[in-house]
């Protein structure tokens, strides 16, 4: 696969959150004093401290903080991560940048009172509410830009950035795709790969539904998509490969299904050595968030709020942006006049329909793909 973070947002990520009941507070921790009008473990917003200032100060004596599954070419975390360092002089510790949501909980509870906790996690919306119970409760200063749907009430997770699903291509290879039906025709005979199994993988997930509804299907029936993934590979149209940057450059998978951040970063990296293009199929348009969450046994509780500030400040937004994918708080920006104008216009061309499944319709389509796509696709 490109990343195995790619499995972070199986059920493609709905768009409508099942909002989670608040719990309790989480037990304080060291962090913060009196002076700073708190304590950060406990801070549900930067005023609990003391305003902004206050939780710039607390996380600089931290001096550190602990990311994990944030791939340095994913969504341009890479840039994310040292402009944070550099902007609070605050040591950013990178683990397993290639993990999935699962594997962050999984980490988190492994490491549980250690200074090698992660302190924020970056997830699947279907791996953020089954753990909301793991997440302190907190709101950004621009909280209000997040829309309703896109946030729990209490601020335990909240969408950062997504994208969409899409066809990247080598043009010197095969013509342009316009809808995912033209990946059966003779030009791409074993030439088209998806990024991972859709069993497992969410990438691929969100692939076979982009193909159900390039066929007729829809978020609630996903079966029209599995039955394109078996025309294709009868056809010797689908290429049993995981992709990777390497495959892609080499030219062994000159066709990839995966999301349009992922595909279009590609292109820049790519300049000059291959003719790589990424178009999100009109008639199928499959979307999906990822989500924010502070680890509510942070060791670093101050630097982890105000890395959550951090990304959804308008630098941190701009800099996803700049990455191919869409910042949960572009509208409100492009209304401000704040979002990179220049990167906007980069992304991957969209229409005016995109659908976004529930978690419910997620949760059914996994149950058909479990059931039907080995004996079908193998």
């Amino acid at each position: 696969m490109i990343h195995n973070r790619a499995l972070r947002v199986v059920g493609a990520g709905a768009v409508a959150l099942a909002l989670v009941t608040a719990c309790g507070a989480p037990p304080a921790k060291d962090g913060g004093n009196a002076a700073s009008g708190g304590n950060a473990a406990s801070a549900k917003s930067a005023a609990d401290l003391g305003g902004m200032d206050k939780l710039v100060e607390e996380a600089k004596k931290e001096g550190a903080l602990n990311v994990i599954a944030l791939p340095p070419d994913w969504a341009n975390y890479g840039e994310m991560i040292k402009a944070f360092g550099d902007k609070y002089g605050i040591e950013v510790k990178s683990d397993q940048p290639d993990a999935s949501s699962q594997d962050e909980i999984n980490a988190a509870e492994r490491l549980k009172g250690s200074d090698r906790a992660p302190d924020v996690f970056d997830l699947g919306l279907n791996v953020a509410i089954a753990n909301a119970d793991k997440f302190a409760p907190y709101k950004v200063a621009t909280w209000d830009d997040i829309p309703a749907e896109l946030k729990d009430a209490d601020g335990r997770h909240f969408a950062d950035y997504g994208g969409f699903m899409s066809i990247g291509y080598d043009a010197s290879k095969v013509p342009a795709p316009t809808s995912v039906k033209d990946l059966l025709k003779p030009e791409y005979k074993g030439k088209v790969a998806l990024n991972g199994d859709p069993t497992q993988a969410g990438a691929a997930f969100s692939g076979v539904l982009m193909a159900s509804l390039g066929n007729g299907g829809s978020a609630d029936d996903i079966a029209p998509g599995v039955e394109f993934f078996k025309q294709l590979k009868a056809a010797g149209n689908f290429l049993p490969v995981d992709p990777t940057p390497a495959t892609i450059e080499s030219g062994q998978t000159p066709v990839v299904i995966d999301w349009d951040y992922t595909n279009a970063a590609q292109t820049a990296k790519l300049a000059g050595k291959l003719d790589w293009k990424t178009v999100v199929p009109q008639d199928a348009q499959v979307g999906a968030y990822y989500n924010q969450a502070v680890n509510v046994d942070a060791p670093h509780p101050a630097a982890a709020r105000l890395w959550q500030e951090f990304v959804m400040s308008d630098e941190g937004q701009n800099i996803y942006l700049k990455g191919m994918s869409r910042p949960v708080r572009m509208d409100a920006m492009t209304a401000a006049g704040t979002v990179d104008t220049a990167a906007a216009a980069a992304l991957p061309a969209t229409g005016d329909k995109s659908v976004y499944q529930t978690q419910a319709q997620a949760d059914k389509a996994k149950q058909a793909l479990a059931a039907t796509w080995a004996q079908a696709v193998g």
